[in-house]
């Protein structure tokens, strides 16, 4: 591995690193501060736009809506409206761990059914 890797891209992966957090946290500073004119001039969750000097700055608004589960589910069972809640089956991991420990269940009757997902982080730091 020591000759695919050279200080030289480590320092530039570090420096790029830093620079990116730098950027992000900018960006962010500069995005408050264009909402917070649009909140101003054009009002709060309001598409707007701004074009000066041959730049254009346009806001979109994405709403998403959703219910509160634990709160919906309530007010249907009041309503006594129960075939409108969904019943979700899924697997319960504590029931099956214990399952397999107590010998009621052995893990290789399940193995080919497990979905593992791999994710990979890098690094940088001055030492």
């Amino acid at each position: 591995m020591d000759n695919k890797l050279n200080v030289d891209k480590l320092v530039r992966f570090y420096n790029l690193q830093e620079m990116k957090r730098e950027i992000e946290q900018e960006l962010g500073e500069l995005k408050k501060e264009f909402n917070k004119a649009f909140d101003e001039s054009v009002g709060e969750n309001q598409t707007g736009e701004f074009i000066r000097d041959g730049y254009q700055l346009k806001r979109q608004i994405r709403k998403t809506e959703k219910f509160d589960e634990e709160r919906t589910v309530q007010r249907l069972e009041e309503l006594r409206m129960e075939d409108l809640i969904e019943t979700v089956r899924r697997p319960d991991k504590a029931k099956i761990k214990a399952a397999i420990e107590l010998g009621l269940l052995r893990s290789d009757q399940l193995e080919d059914l497990v979905v593992r997902q791999y994710s990979k982080v890098l690094i940088a730091k001055r030492v």
